[in-house]
């Protein structure tokens, strides 16, 4: 065919066997009809990935690649370029180390980049290949925070509306203390608006860390930091200030760590922020823990318990008495699952109460009480208190130390469901948590009813997930079950707008719930070591981390990567 090999590119994908002579005459039709390139056509056809195109460019033109979507974006350099060429053009300056600048380009045309250079003359300039839907969401993002720094009048115009008529604060703030320390409106702009795209991107916490250059700007999202942008250094001590004005603090203490909160209604719906702050050697670092009550999952059945843990887990809440441990690191949503249990045994005939450190969400019909160590009000304190109270249910935020575990066992033994967290590797090795901080093993036996071993994964996006080929033997050793191989579809990641190109939407729990029956109780009253619990639970039907997680990656929830970034092999 005389018309394959107009394109470098397509004479490399027939070359690599990636596409036909026929799929790339129906990419030129296309390119031909609808004016776009020819990259873009093949991509819109299904021949190929977006991957598979930035691939191919970085081989054929020797452009090193770059994924900006993990990659700290510099102002100072991004501010080097118009923002008209970078609409444009399509491009990123992304990193400026001495007299060098980086630049991010997804079009590799020999004009763009003599374009590029002569924008740049002086500086010696380093091309890098990215891909186009990360070019694009740098834009979207980075250039509100260039007109926010750099053009006050062109702020007042785009922001005044938007943001007054979407955040108001419930508390007033001083503005005599404003005007004070001369906190300037692109500034309360700024904040408002790191705030609110951390909303919508479904952030769980802002991170504002000073550094040598600036004020780096982070999200957490799905359990992982993402770099959202480097601020300049002249504006750090003005935002920071700021944040911790909205959050009630004294702005003239630095040297000390503080605690506070903010409340903002944001489009007709409260959400709090748990702010803390910590001095570090550039300045304060601030970290906003997002507390959006309406996204709280407290559906028992939605938040990825397998049948039969389910049912476990639901025959211990209808106990009249004894102890449920929920288990596991910080951050993998032990407290939604205790949240969760309590929302199902809230009934007006029964007495709640609870002890936490920090109360994250308030419930209706629940008591509950928020530490405060510096006067005395501790786990253990409170509970005794608790005792007095004729309680029927209650939820200890955590038991640290061996005086709130032997009041917790206890209060199970006398006649109270009780609920608690634990931070242990798997579900057996909580009993030999209990025994270490000095509880008898026949007060285990006698008290504890359940134990529930719990991690977060992120669930693949639905939009764009794609199906992925593993060998055999990596899957068998992975623990899927030999005989379903063949028949299973195992998908991953691979990102697009709607998960910030990041492969990943949400975050699902993978549980281990293991049921004190007898079998247990005697391997507890011999001091059995938590691997025998562990075999002895797994024989009476304990489904483990890892396969909660290999179930939920033949449904298609999940990656593989996921599962095993997230638990061990049993």
């Amino acid at each position: 065919m005389t018309t394959v090999g107009v394109t470098p590119l397509g004479q490399y994908l027939i070359k690599k066997g990636i596409i036909t002579e026929e799929q790339l005459l129906n990419a030129l039709q296309v390119h031909k009809a609808e004016g776009i390139k020819i990259g873009a056509a093949l991509i819109k056809l299904g021949y190929i990935t977006e991957d598979q195109l930035v691939y191919a460019l970085s081989d054929i033109y020797g452009y090193p690649l770059i994924n900006l979507s993990k990659t700290e974006i510099d102002m100072n350099a991004f501010k080097l370029i118009p923002e008209e060429v970078i609409k444009k053009y399509k491009i990123v300056p992304f990193a400026k180390t001495g007299n060098t600048i980086k630049v991010a380009i997804c079009e590799p045309l020999n004009t763009v980049v003599d374009y590029i250079k002569f924008l740049l003359s002086g500086f010696n300039v380093k091309i890098y290949l990215t891909k186009d839907s990360e070019i694009l969401k740098v834009i979207d993002r980075f250039m509100f925070f260039t007109d926010t720094i750099q053009t006050k009048e062109t702020m007042t115009e785009l922001l005044e509306s938007a943001l007054t008529d979407t955040v108001s604060s419930e508390a007033a703030e001083d503005e005599d203390r404003e005007e004070e320390i001369k906190v300037e409106a692109p500034i309360i702009k700024l904040a408002n608006k790191i705030i609110i795209d951390a909303l919508k991107m479904k952030a769980s916490d802002i991170h504002i860390e000073p550094n040598e250059k600036g004020v780096n700007i982070r999200y957490r999202i799905d359990g992982i930091l993402h770099n959202i942008l480097n601020l300049p250094h002249k504006i750090k001590s003005s935002l920071i200030t700021r944040i911790k004005i909205m959050s009630h603090l004294d702005i003239s203490e630095k040297r000390l760590p503080q605690d506070g909160r903010i409340r903002l209604k944001i489009s007709d719906k409260e959400v709090d922020f748990r702010v803390s702050t910590i001095p570090t050697i550039y300045g304060e670092k601030i970290v906003l823990r997002i507390l959006e009550k309406e996204s709280v999952q407290l559906d028992l059945t939605k938040l990825g318990f397998e049948e039969i843990s389910l049912k476990f887990f639901i025959e211990a809440l209808e106990r009249p008495y004894g102890m449920i441990l929920v288990t596991g690191p910080t951050g993998s949503g032990k407290t939604t699952t205790l949240y969760s249990a309590l929302m199902k045994l809230n009934r007006p005939e029964v007495n709640i109460m609870t002890v936490e450190d920090p109360v994250e969400y308030s419930f209706l019909g629940i008591n509950q009480v928020q530490v405060k160590e510096e006067i005395g009000l501790t786990f253990a304190s409170a509970l005794r208190a608790f005792l007095r109270q004729d309680p029927d249910i209650i939820m200890v935020g955590e038991i640290r130390d061996f005086e709130t575990a032997e009041i917790a066992v206890k209060a199970a033994l006398t006649g109270h469901l009780v609920l608690s967290t634990l931070h242990t590797n798997d579900a057996a090795s909580s009993i030999t948590r209990l025994i270490n901080m000095g509880i008898e093993p026949f007060l285990i036996s006698s008290s504890l009813i359940l134990v529930i071993a719990q991690r977060l994964v992120r669930k693949l996006c639905s939009y764009c997930k794609k199906e992925e080929r593993y060998a055999k033997e990596t899957l068998i050793k992975l623990g899927f079950p030999e005989d379903k191989i063949e028949n299973i579809k195992i998908y991953g990641p691979q990102g697009c707008p709607e998960c910030n190109n990041t492969g990943y939407s949400g975050r699902i729990a993978l549980y281990e719930v293991m049921p004190i029956k007898d079998e247990i109780r005697e391997l507890i009253l011999t001091g059995a070591p938590a691997t025998e619990i562990k075999k002895e639970a797994i024989k009476l039907g304990m489904i483990t981390l890892r396969q909660s997680g290999i179930y939920k990656i033949i449904q298609g929830i999940t990656s593989v990567d996921e599962v095993i970034r997230t638990t061990f092999e049993d």
